[in-house]
């Protein structure tokens, strides 16, 4: 069996170079248009990632803008981050058109799959700090203010903060992946990662202290699905790559 790289010939590095400015205005495209889609409605866009907030404010709060540019910016800043979301499949399609050639074929079989679950595992960690922990964190801020202190929140602060929220979230549902990428490369195994799950839980709940505000409830809420998709990459190295599993097979239990 052919396990080489899809290469008929090796490209110089001008030709890399080329290829690599093509595959990058591509997806800077994508992005534009997505963007260009998105700007009529920045302002509503807006709304909706506000009303997690706005539902949990006391009757007659409303967010206010402190600086003069903020209620162009702040819908402007979220619709281009919008947009490169939306568009990350894009992107990565560019970027694994890229690489691809130079993968042998056994690697492109896990690398399809994992390129996927990773966008949708990124999606996913972002509904979840929307639909999930956004109301609760707010809720939670709401009742612990001081008597007679007005909760209004600045937009573009509000912004900065559900961004830092959403890539923490975002990027700790990729634990499954990195777990089955380091299974794959042989750093560690299924078995060892077993053996870490106690160190692995209080990883998990510092990385929710540091990435979170600083409450147990949005700390807790991250913490836990990153120990669950812990587990869960470990279920599915086990599936794909049961040759490095590190588990003893019968007849090696028999000897």
């Amino acid at each position: 069996m052919n396990d080489h790289p899809d290469t008929d010939r090796e490209q110089t590095f001008l030709e890399h170079l080329v290829e690599l400015r093509g595959r990058l205005l591509k997806a800077c495209l994508a992005v534009a248009v997505v963007l260009v889609c998105l700007l009529p409605f920045s302002r509503q866009l807006y709304h909706v990632l506000a009303t997690p907030l706005m539902a949990t404010l006391p009757e007659g709060s409303n967010m206010i803008a402190i600086d003069v540019a903020s209620p162009f910016l702040a819908p402007f800043k979220l619709t281009l981050l919008l947009a490169l979301v939306i568009a990350i499949p894009v992107v990565i399609y560019q970027l694994w058109a890229f690489v691809a050639p130079a993968l042998f074929k056994h690697e492109k079989r896990l690398a399809k799959p994992l390129l996927l679950s990773s966008v949708f595992l990124f999606y996913a960690g972002c509904a979840f700090a929307y639909f999930v922990v956004f109301p609760l964190v707010f809720g939670f801020m709401a009742r612990i203010a001081p008597e007679g202190v007005s909760v209004m929140t600045d937009i573009s602060r509000y912004l900065d903060f559900v961004i830092a929220l959403f890539l923490a979230f975002g990027i700790a549902f990729e634990v499954p992946i990195a777990t089955i990428i380091l299974v794959a490369t042989g750093l560690v195994t299924t078995r060892q990662l077993g053996k870490a799950r106690p160190y692995v839980v209080v990883g998990a709940f510092a990385i929710g202290m540091l990435l979170t505000p600083p409450d147990v409830i949005s700390q807790t809420l991250l913490a836990i699905p990153m120990w669950i998709l812990y587990e869960v990459g470990i279920i599915m190295s086990r599936i794909l790559l049961p040759e490095k599993s590190g588990e003893e097979s019968p007849d090696q239990a028999t000897n």
